[in-house]
């Protein structure tokens, strides 16, 4: 049997709050570690039947950046669920709040500009 590896690396300030954050994987080809300003990882424990979440993102992550990568998360949430299941219904249901999500926001950015 084949193994891939992950590796994650969080160098926090001195307050422990994240200020870089790189990941590499042994089957990317990628030799240097690829950087991200957020992460967000999700493990499915079938004995508790919970999910388990790291959630990071570093202190130089923009409020618009973080609204992009939540929209882009959601949409590809959504996909996976799709290919999971083929309940095309629910998809399209989680890609309408994903879409308005991101509306909303941008409507708020608006605002908050002119004010």
């Amino acid at each position: 049997m084949h193994k891939s590896t992950i590796t994650i690396e969080v160098e926090t300030d001195d307050q422990k709050i994240p200020a870089g954050i790189s990941w590499s994987a042994t089957d990317t080809g990628q030799e240097n570690a690829q950087k991200a300003k957020a992460m967000m990882i999700s493990f499915w424990d079938s004995a508790e039947k919970a999910a388990l979440r790291i959630d990071l993102w570093t202190k130089d992550m923009m409020v618009d950046e973080m609204a992009d990568f939540f929209y882009q998360t959601l949409m590809t949430m959504a996909d996976t669920y799709g290919r999971a299941t083929r309940y095309a219904d629910q998809v399209e249901e989680m890609k309408t709040f994903a879409k308005g999500f991101y509306e909303k926001f941008r409507e708020k950015q608006l605002k908050e500009n002119k004010a």
